[in-house]
């Protein structure tokens, strides 16, 4: 048997929703982002889960929350898994970043490997504090499941550290819509992408709505 990492995307919040950059920010769920939750632990309740580590922002305490529950497992906060610091282009639409601060918006489109968002994190630093993070649930458990309950950039760049994508295209090559589960596979020949953003376990009418 092999270890089985499960990436969950928090459920639905204002922002993600109506869009707008949100990383330090600390949104409640919707109340159809808790029906999203609601809806991956009861798709994934009977899977025998080893751990849950989760995010400490109240998005993905809220998303984990029914699966910790369906599971009796306790979550175990890490800061690492934390999303993307945007600094001055948070609670910001993606329209007034441009507008206002144009050189750094397009280094960031360019190059987010390197070029932060003004004021905040790049990718690189991000996978710098995401990745051991990874490096513990691997030492801790050789076989099994472990659910990571995080963010849509910090998924998408651990999900580029682990499969040798570069780190700059983290944007352009992995999807992460809300409640979308990546599941990758730790095996002889080291990850194996398995499952990239599955969201089937969300009802069909909340599934279709707009939104990331």
């Amino acid at each position: 048997m092999s270890l089985r990492l499960y990436l969950l995307r928090h459920g639905e919040t204002t922002y993600s929703q109506k869009g707008g950059f949100c990383g330090i920010l600390d949104p409640d769920l919707t109340s159809e982002g808790a029906t999203m939750a609601e809806a991956f632990a009861a798709a994934y309740r009977n899977l025998d889960w080893k751990a849950i580590y989760v995010s400490p922002m109240r998005r993905t305490i809220a998303t984990a929350k029914p699966i910790c529950e369906a599971a009796g497992l306790q979550m175990q906060l890490r800061d690492g898994l934390k999303e993307l610091n945007y600094g001055e282009w948070e609670d910001q639409t993606h329209e007034a970043v441009e507008r206002r601060f144009n050189a750094d918006y397009v280094r960031w489109l360019t190059e987010p490997a390197w070029n932060p968002p003004t004021g905040g994190e790049t990718a690189t630093q991000v996978s710098s504090r995401a990745m051991p993070i990874i490096a513990e649930i691997e030492e801790n458990y050789a076989d099994g499941n472990v659910l990571v309950v995080s963010h849509k950039a910090t998924i998408r760049i651990v999900l580029c550290s682990l499969l040798g994508i570069d780190l700059g295209r983290y944007r352009d090559r992995i999807a992460a819509l809300t409640t979308s589960v990546s599941i990758v596979k730790f095996d002889v020949h080291g990850p194996l992408l398995e499952v990239l953003g599955d969201r089937t376990h969300i009802p069909e009418h909340i599934r279709n709505r707009p939104g990331t």
